[in-house]
């Protein structure tokens, strides 16, 4: 195996050194160009296969130093390789815009031009009559700003007008039900009151009715306190009910008794005697001696 740092090298047998043409070639004989990495300055289109590349995409670019200058600034000139197709973009800084010109290669997707009118010659002077233009155009449309406005302030009085409607509808409505609530109430109270004169009415009718049934009723054959007790003529003497002559006698009856009433009831309490259950079990209970 071959060592990778040799001492010697190999010379053919026809060598010859002489032959060997010298050439000297200046060392600063093109711009000066470095390798350097970057982002993307801004968004681009590749013309080659419409690749978009988005702002802030690093690239590993070769950085060139032009001959233009602006107020003493040297312009540089940046290569990038599209990241699709490989193909070659190329753009320059621009200090008197503060910003990049894209060269070749790709198409900027969207510029912003901050420079004062006047200062580029590729953005020419608004004229006279382009500034009139634009000053009608802003008129009517401050114009049409102020009738739309006008209209939000009508759509707005007229939203008002309908609330408060509502609420003077709402309190209308409120008002007669509590109108209607008073005659209902009144309408209440005259049915109570006579139903209340009829329940009076009714109660003095039965009053009555049960004041001439106690007239009726009560009326009883009273004993007078007068009567003496013994044997008179025509009295009972067996006790049978049967007089001496063959008549019926009358039975005294007791003082303010009525004929037909009935004896009051009595609730005594019948005391039962209790059964000796010890004779059913034959056991015979002896007398006590003491």
């Amino acid at each position: 195996m071959s060592e990778r740092k040799v001492l010697q090298k190999y010379y053919p047998p026809d060598f010859d050194p002489s032959k060997i043409a010298r050439s000297r070639v200046p060392k600063n004989a093109g711009p000066k160009v470095m390798t350097v990495r970057l982002m993307a300055p801004f968004s681009m289109k590749c013309i080659s296969c419409g690749e978009y590349i988005y702002k802030g995409r690093k690239f590993n670019s070769r950085k060139e130093t032009t001959d233009e200058k602006y107020l003493n600034i040297p312009i540089y000139r940046f290569y990038i390789r599209c990241t699709r197709c490989s193909a070659e973009i190329t753009f320059k800084t621009d200090p008197k815009g503060m910003d990049y010109t894209c060269e070749r290669g790709a198409k900027r997707n969207f510029e912003v031009w901050r420079k004062a009118d006047g200062e580029d010659d590729d953005h020419k002077l608004e004229t006279d009559e382009e500034r009139l233009d634009r000053l009608e155009a802003e008129e009517a449309e401050r114009g049409a700003m102020e009738v739309l406005e006008g209209k939000v302030v009508d759509a707005k009085r007229e939203m008002e007008i309908a609330d408060a409607l509502d609420e003077i509808r709402t309190r209308n409505a409120r008002i007669q039900r509590a109108e209607g609530k008073g005659e209902v109430d009144k309408a209440l109270e005259q049915a109570e009151r006579a139903r209340a004169e009829l329940e009076l009415e009714k109660r003095r009718v039965e009053a009555e009715d049960e004041e001439a049934a106690r007239r009726a009723f009560g009326r009883g054959i009273e004993i007078d306190e007068g009567v003496e007790g013994g044997v008179g003529e025509g009295t009972d003497m067996a006790g049978d009910g049967m007089m001496a002559d063959g008549g019926v006698s009358e039975v005294p009856a007791a003082k303010g008794a009525t004929v037909g009433s009935m004896p009051p009831p009595e609730f005594k309490r019948v005391v039962k005697k209790k059964k000796d259950f010890s004779a059913a079990l034959g056991i015979k209970k002896k007398p006590a001696l003491v």
